[in-house]
């Protein structure tokens, strides 16, 4: 490999690195066209390490790439983000039955620390990334082939739209959310993994049907 090629590459991975961060954060709305000239001249960039980041970003299933015509950010139809969550609910709780017997004690001190903080604040894009993070360190130890990369994508290609049911059940005063992240905690400890497997089902399960609830949330096709 050239040097050139080595240094597109890592300016690649630094560009859908801060592009990650923006969609994640909601700096970009589900649909939202990227732009890739802009996006080029902001990273100080050609565009040869612009579209190595959208195709990195595209295999996480953050952003769709149409040929000869340009990026977006991915969006969902209702249809799209309930068979997507369907998946979730059946494949995420199995990851997480996996990962039971191998996550070290300070890991599970950890997860714990995380569901008070996501209790305690009142922020919801405080409360997303604290519970990106627990729900990810939890599943992040078990070596698979296929399994992590599909969770991490749907968690991925959902982030939007758990930011809508997220403020939903903020305001709402629904507080469903922080047992479910204490009863897994609590299982966790115990080293339940049946326990862990259903009650993570069960709080995706929730999130779904609170979704289903709310049709303006999704891209209309």
């Amino acid at each position: 490999m050239s040097a050139t090629s080595t240094q597109h590459g890592v300016t690649g991975a630094r560009i859908a690195g801060s592009l990650r961060d923006a969609i994640l954060d909601g700096g970009y709305a589900p649909g939202e066209r990227i732009r890739q000239e802009e996006l080029a001249e902001q990273s100080g960039a050609s565009r040869v390490p612009v579209r190595e980041a959208l195709r990195m970003l595209e295999a996480e299933g953050l952003v769709t790439l149409v040929a000869n015509t340009g990026a977006w950010v991915s969006s969902l139809s209702v249809a799209e983000c309930h068979e997507l969550y369907q998946m979730r609910e059946r494949l995420e709780p199995l990851l997480l039955r996996l990962n039971v017997p191998l996550l070290s004690e300070e890991t599970v001190q950890q997860l714990g620390a995380l569901a008070g903080k996501m209790e305690a604040t009142g922020d919801v894009e405080e409360f997303l990334r604290l519970d990106r993070e627990f729900h990810l360190s939890a599943l992040d130890v078990a070596r698979t082939t296929v399994l992590g990369d599909t969770v991490r994508s749907l968690w991925n290609r959902t982030q939007h739209y758990r930011r809508a049911v997220t403020r939903r059940f903020f305001e709402q005063g629904d507080r469903s959310v922080h047992h479910d992240h204490h009863l897994i905690v609590d299982a966790l400890r115990r080293r339940d993994d049946e326990e862990a497997e259903q009650v993570l089902a069960r709080h995706i399960r929730r999130s779904r049907l609170e979704l289903l609830q709310h049709p303006d949330v999704f891209a209309s096709r």
